[in-house]
C-alpha cells in the first residue's frame, strides 16, 4: 500500500466538471470536483474505477473467427471467442483489410462517422481522430446530427434560423430577476446538468437553487415526477401528461389562449409568419375539429380545467418555457419543438426579459452567461490535402442503412441513397447502448465485413468487434478542455494522473501510425510534425491570441502547464443582460432570422411543400405508433429518462452501480397501480417484453410517475442471455424500443416511442455477465 506522503492531487476534467484526482502517480485513489458549487456531483468520484476497472480492454484482441480467415470469417460478431495480438499484428490487419475494402468497394464504404461522448478534451477526440485518419487514406462516409437532438436540430432551422439546442440561452441573472413563472417541460436538469460536451462549469445547478428560493411560479410537465421535482419539493407544481402528447397539451393551452382573446395579435403579426394556416387548424376550420382543452384532455390525460389553467398563467405572468429534449427523441419530435415555439409566439413574450422559450438551459448550464474568454482551439478531422466525408447518413439510421445498401430515402427535403458500408470503425461511443431495438442493431452489425473498434472498456460495442484496441482513459494522457460550453467560464488542464495501464495506448498514435503505413510519410502528414503536447501548446496559444482581443492575458504555455491550476475568465457584464431573440423582436426588419421569411415561421411552406405526411407544414398532433391511445390490454408506455448516476453508458460498471441499481439491475419505476394489478412488490425482480425483445429489471413502486407509464434510464450496457431466450439481464431500455425516425424531414432518434408488457419475473437466476471481458483463447 503506497505511503500516504506520496500520495498527491493532479488537476484534469470530465464531461462531469474539472476534478482533483489523488494519486502516486501510479494509482488512482480518490477524486472529487474542483469547483466549489455546493451541489454534489457523483460522476466525479469515479476515477478510480475507470483506471482501475476490471473491465478494461487491455491488449489488442481480435474475434477467433475473423483472425483465421479475415477474407471469410466464421462464427458469429458477440458470440465468438477472442484471441490477443500484438499490436503490429492488429493494425498490419486493419491496414490490409482497410485498403483491399477500400479499392475494392471505394471510400463510401467505409463508415466512420461514430458517434458518441468522446473524451472531453480538445486533442484526445476518438471521433475526429478517426475522421482524420480516413481523410488522409481517401475519404469515407460520416453522420448527420446526434442521438440527442436529432429531431429538434433539423426543424429549429426552419422555424427560427438555427438549431436552439446546442445555443445560448437568456441569462440566468435575467431570469431570475423578471420571469415571474418557470416551466420546466420534459426536463430534468438535476440529471442532465452535471454533464457538458466539454466539461461542466457546474453553474446551472446553482442558479436552479436560486429559483427554488425565489418565489416564483415553478411547474414541471412530465410523466415522471423526476430528481428535479423532488428537489425543489412542495416548491414546484408537477402536472403529468399521458407520455407523448405534449403537442396535444399545448394544442389545448393555445386554443385557450385564443378563445380568451389572451394571444398576441400585435407581436404574431410583427414577427411571425403562418400564424392564420396554423390558427385555421388550431380552431378546427381546416379539419373539423377544434384543438380546445376539452379534446386535448382526452387525449394527454391532463384535465380540461387544468389545461385552462396554466394557459391563464402562462398569459397573466411572464413565462419563461424550458423545454428539454426527451420530448422530441420520439416519433413526430419535431412537432414538439415547433409547437413549444409557437405558444411562446402566441404569448408574445420571445425576446423579453425572463419570458419566452428555452431549448438549453437543463444542458451544459445554457443561461450561465458567457464570459470574457480566451476560447482554445482543438483538432480537426479534415487535414491539408485530404478527402473528408464522400457521403453522410443520419446517425441515428446507421441499422436501416446497414440493412439496405443502395435502398433509397428521404432526407431534410432532399432525396437520398444509403451507401453500401462493409467496413465499420467506432470510436469514443457505445452504440450498441444508444441505438433502438437492440435486436435487430445485433442482425445488422453482421453484416459489415469488418468491424473495428476502439475502447477502454469490453462494452457491448466492443464484443460485437472482430479487432479491439485498447484505448486510454482520459487520465493517462494529457488534454486541455474549456468548462462551460455557453459559458467558456474556466480554462482547464487534463493533467495525466497516471501512465496507461496494461497496453493501451492513445488514439492519437494508433492512427498516426496506420497513416504510416498507408503511405511513406503519413506519420508527419497526420501529426503535422507536432507532438501531443505541442498540439495542446499549438491550442493555448491559440486561446492566448483570442484572449487578447477581449482583454484577457494567459501566462506562456509552459507557466500554465507546470501550474496545475484552472483559469477562470474574466465576466462579462453584456453577457449577463442577454435576451434571446431580443434584437429581432425590437426591430424584426433590421434583425431578421435565418428563416426563408426572417421571422419565426408558424408555418413553413419550404417543409409543406415537401409533402412528409410525418411532418407537414405547421405543427400539429400526429399519433404515434406506439402510445397509450393505442396499447393492447395491459401495455405500459416506456419511458427511456437519462440516469443520474452516470452518463448515458459512462459508468455502468462502477461502483455508483450500488447508489440506484436494485436486485443488481436496472431499475424499472412502476405506479402502483401497474405494480399491484400484476402482484410486484419493491425490490422485485421483474421482466419486461415485447415483439422486439425482453430484459430483467428491478422493481421501484413510486406514486412519482403517471399510472400506465414505467421508466427505464437508458444506458445499461446489453447483457443478452442465449441460454435465455435472449432476454437481458442488465435492464438495457434499447431491447424494447423501437427503432423508427422521429420524420422524413429530421430522421432522429424516436426512442421514448415503445409499448411493452411487464410482469414479476419467476424464470432461473441469470448471473449478470455485462461488466465481464468476453472468452478468449
Amino acid at each position: 500500500m503506497a505511503n500516504s506522503s506520496s500520495r498527491y492531487s493532479v488537476l484534469t476534467a470530465a464531461h462531469w466538471g474539472p476534478m482533483l484526482v489523488e494519486t502516486d502517480g501510479e494509482t488512482v485513489f480518490s477524486s472529487r470536483g474542483a469547483l466549489a458549487t455546493g451541489m454534489e456531483n457523483s460522476l466525479q468520484s469515479a476515477v478510480r474505477d475507470q483506471v482501475h476497472s476490471n473491465t478494461r480492454v487491455r491488449f489488442p484482441m481480435v474475434r477467433k473467427g475473423f483472425l483465421a480467415s479475415p477474407e471469410n470469417p466464421q462464427g458469429i460478431r458477440g458470440q465468438d471467442e477472442f484471441v490477443r495480438v500484438s499490436w503490429d499484428e492488429a493494425l498490419d490487419l486493419i491496414h490490409q483489410q482497410h485498403k483491399r475494402i477500400r479499392e475494392a468497394y471505394g471510400p463510401a464504404s467505409i463508415f466512420a462517422g461514430s458517434y458518441g461522448w468522446r473524451s472531453n478534451g480538445v486533442l484526445h477526440k476518438a471521433s475526429t481522430l478517426l475522421q482524420r485518419y480516413m481523410a488522409l487514406a481517401g475519404g469515407y462516409t460520416g453522420h448527420l446530427g446526434d442521438y440527442s437532438t436529432g429531431a429538434a436540430q433539423a426543424i429549429m432551422p426552419y422555424v427560427v434560423g438555427g438549431s436552439e439546442v446546442y445555443q445560448q440561452q437568456t441569462s440566468w441573472p435575467l431570469v431570475l430577476e423578471h420571469s415571474d413563472v418557470v416551466v420546466l417541460w420534459s426536463a430534468n436538469p438535476l440529471n442532465t446538468l452535471k454533464i457538458a460536451w466539454n466539461a461542466s462549469d457546474e453553474q446551472g445547478l446553482s442558479y436552479f437553487s436560486a429559483l427554488r428560493d425565489s418565489g416564483k411560479k415553478l411547474i414541471c410537465i412530465d410523466p415522471m415526477r423526476s430528481e428535479t421535482v423532488d428537489f425543489f419539493g412542495d416548491k414546484m407544481e408537477w402536472v403529468a401528461p399521458h407520455m407523448g402528447t405534449d403537442v396535444a397539451l399545448m394544442l389545448g393551452i393555445a386554443h385557450t389562449l385564443v378563445e380568451n382573446g389572451w394571444h398576441d395579435e400585435a407581436f404574431l403579426a410583427r414577427c411571425t409568419t403562418g400564424y392564420a394556416v396554423f390558427a385555421s387548424y388550431l380552431l378546427g376550420e381546416s379539419d373539423g375539429i377544434a384543438k380546445n382543452a376539452e379534446w386535448a384532455a382526452e387525449i394527454c390525460g391532463v384535465g380540461a380545467a387544468k389545461i385552462r389553467e396554466l394557459a391563464a398563467i402562462f398569459h397573466q405572468n411572464t413565462t419563461m418555457l424550458m423545454a428539454g429534449w426527451g420530448m422530441q427523441r420520439q416519433q413526430f419530435g419535431e412537432q414538439k419543438h415547433w409547437m413549444i415555439v409557437t405558444l411562446a409566439a402566441m404569448l408574445g413574450q420571445i425576446g423579453t426579459p425572463g419570458g419566452g422559450f428555452g431549448l438549453s438551459y437543463h444542458f451544459a448550464n445554457g443561461g450561465n452567461p458567457t464570459r470574457r474568454s480566451a476560447v482554445l482551439s482543438s483538432m480537426q478531422g479534415s487535414l491539408p490535402g485530404g478527402c473528408d466525408a464522400v457521403d453522410k447518413i443520419p446517425v441515428a439510421r446507421i441499422v436501416e442503412a446497414l440493412e439496405n445498401p443502395g435502398g433509397a430515402y428521404q432526407h431534410n427535403g432532399m432525396n437520398r441513397h444509403f451507401p453500401d458500408i462493409r467496413f465499420i470503425w467506432w470510436a469514443g461511443g457505445a452504440n450498441f447502448t444508444h441505438h433502438q431495438d437492440t435486436n435487430r442493431l445485433i442482425r445488422a452489425w453482421q453484416k459489415p465485413e469488418l468491424v473495428v473498434i476502439s475502447e477502454c472498456f469490453w462494452t457491448a460495442a466492443a464484443k460485437h468487434a472482430d479487432i479491439v484496441l485498447p484505448a486510454t482513459t482520459s487520465f493517462e494522457r494529457n488534454d486541455l478542455t474549456m468548462t462551460g460550453d455557453y459559458s467558456n467560464q474556466h480554462l482547464v488542464p487534463m493533467k495525466q494522473v497516471v501512465p496507461p495501464r496494461y497496453e493501451a495506448r492513445n488514439d492519437f498514435d494508433v492512427f498516426a501510425e496506420l497513416s504510416e503505413r498507408w503511405e511513406k510519410g503519413g506519420y508527419a502528414r497526420f501529426t503535422e510534425g507536432k507532438s501531443q503536447l505541442q498540439w495542446l501548446e499549438t491550442f493555448y496559444n491559440v486561446a492566448r491570441q483570442r484572449g487578447a482581443s477581449q482583454q484577457v492575458e494567459l501566462p506562456p504555455f509552459a507557466e500554465f502547464w507546470q501550474a496545475n491550476q484552472l483559469i477562470e475568465m474574466p465576466e462579462n457584464p453584456d453577457s449577463e443582460r442577454f435576451i434571446r431573440f431580443a434584437d429581432f423582436c425590437r426591430d424584426p426588419l433590421a434583425h431578421p432570422l435565418k428563416t426563408a421569411s426572417g421571422k419565426i415561421e408558424i408555418f413553413s411552406q419550404r417543409i409543406a411543400d415537401y409533402g412528409y405526411p410525418d411532418c407537414p407544414g405547421h405543427p400539429m398532433w400526429l399519433e404515434p405508433d406506439e402510445w397509450q391511445g393505442n396499447a393492447e390490454p395491459e401495455q405500459l408506455q416506456v419511458l427511456s429518462a437519462h440516469p443520474a448516476h452516470r452518463l448515458h453508458s459512462q459508468l455502468n460498471y462502477s461502483s455508483l452501480r450500488e447508489l440506484y441499481a436494485v436486485a443488481n439491475r436496472e431499475p424499472v419505476t412502476i405506479h402502483p397501480d401497474d405494480a399491484q394489478a400484476r402482484g410486484i412488490q419493491d425490490g422485485d425482480t421483474v421482466r419486461l417484453w415485447n415483439a422486439r425483445g425482453q430484459i430483467l429489471a428491478g422493481a421501484v413502486i413510486s406514486e412519482g410517475i403517471k399510472p400506465g407509464v414505467i421508466c427505464i434510464h437508458e444506458g445499461a450496457w446489453p447483457d443478452l442471455d442465449l441460454t435465455a431466450d435472449g432476454i437481458c439481464k442488465n435492464g438495457a431500455v434499447n431491447v424494447l424500443t423501437k427503432d423508427l425516425p422521429s420524420s422524413r424531414l429530421g430522421n432522429g432518434c424516436a426512442g421514448n416511442t415503445a409499448l411493452a408488457w411487464l410482469e414479476k419475473y419467476n424464470g432461473p437466476e441469470l448471473t449478470l455477465t455485462a461488466f465481464e471481458p468476453p472468452a478468449s483463447s
